[in-house]
């Protein structure tokens, strides 16, 4: 693909050859002379000096020095830019489009799937579930009975949509099953990562709106809500219940604990716990530093005896309140 196409297709301006023609796309630090790499980050300003790629993608903060360097694209923000590059590059090399519904993909004869949509080998699509326009299901992906799947989705190997809620009533020393009648409903644009579980409602429906990005191994339990455009990195576990907002990101192997509500634009930290509800926008950290063992251990020892530590002070405080009159 030539420079000159690029450009003529996203926009940006071109510093360099148009007729230049890229091979590959590449990180900065081991990018060759055919590649096309991108730098957004000014802290790796370094690795541009030293880069051998053909073209670089930058700010215009960063255009003398690219320059100087050689070929760039610049571009207003240019994480954005090489993110569509790559959607163009992908395009590009799209294979033939084989049967939209592969020939091993078991789908019963009451579930709806457009006819944009494209099944995967293996996949499982029960009674009553609708999949959109455009939506895509890659391997082994299960869609339950009665779940919904919007536009443009892309749901990627081993998903599990609309497995049953963790429900349970004691019962003496058993477990009572409590059946699990909604269904899980998911908007139009959300992306789910490989064998990610998303539980079917206990009542009413579990809700993932437009715009959602899920990662792997992400673990949503019954009736929880997600809001539009949130992403969650790997591993995060969210119990039944929650509700969270819109424009939020919650770092890998964050928890959020059942029936909380999580405010829009909140940001949860890697392995957070949220142990209550978070009703203003922010950033929100919740987990001690990484530190030696020896030293871990020390700490743990005396947070056991905070509580102590505080009716101590407050006994010495109320002494020297006494002593002062």
């Amino acid at each position: 693909m030539r420079l000159g196409n690029i450009v003529e297709q996203l926009g940006g301006e071109l510093l360099g050859d148009a007729t230049l023609e890229i091979h590959a796309l590449a990180p900065l630090d081991v990018a060759e002379p055919r590649h096309l790499s991108f730098l957004s980050n000014p802290k790796y300003r370094q690795q541009l000096a030293a880069s051998r790629a053909g073209c670089v993608i930058v700010g215009p903060q960063m255009q003398a020095e690219a320059v100087a360097r050689g070929a760039c694209i610049v571009a207003d923000n240019p994480y954005l830019y090489f993110a569509r590059v790559t959607q163009l590059w992908q395009r590009s090399r799209q294979r033939p489009v084989g049967p939209r519904i592969h020939p091993s993909a078991v789908v019963d004869p009451g579930a709806h799937i457009d006819p944009q949509a494209e099944i995967g080998p293996l996949c499982v699509v029960e009674r009553g579930a609708r999949i959109g326009a455009h939506t895509v299901l890659k391997s082994r992906v299960t869609v339950s009975e009665d779940c919904v799947i919007g536009e443009r989705c892309i749901l990627h190997p081993g998903v599990v949509i609309g497995a049953d809620g963790f429900g349970f009533a004691k019962d003496g020393e058993r477990w009572e099953k409590i059946e699990q009648l909604g269904a899980v409903r998911i908007g139009n644009d959300v992306e789910i990562g490989a064998n990610t579980c998303i539980d079917r409602g206990a009542l009413s429906d579990t809700v993932i709106e437009d715009g959602v990005k899920l990662d792997n191994l992400i673990q949503i339990g019954h009736n929880v809500r997600v809001g539009r455009n949130t992403a969650m990195a790997g591993c995060v576990g969210v119990a039944g219940s929650a509700t969270i907002g819109a424009n939020c990101t919650i770092g890998g192997s964050a928890g959020v604990l059942g029936h909380l509500s999580i405010a829009d634009g909140v940001n949860v930290s890697s392995f957070s716990l949220v142990t209550r509800s978070l009703n203003k926008p922010g950033h929100y950290t919740g987990f001690y530093p990484l530190e030696d063992n020896a030293s871990w251990e020390k700490n743990a020892a005396t947070l056991k005896q905070l509580f102590t530590l505080r009716e101590r002070v407050r006994a010495l405080e109320k002494d020297l309140k006494e002593t002062k009159k």
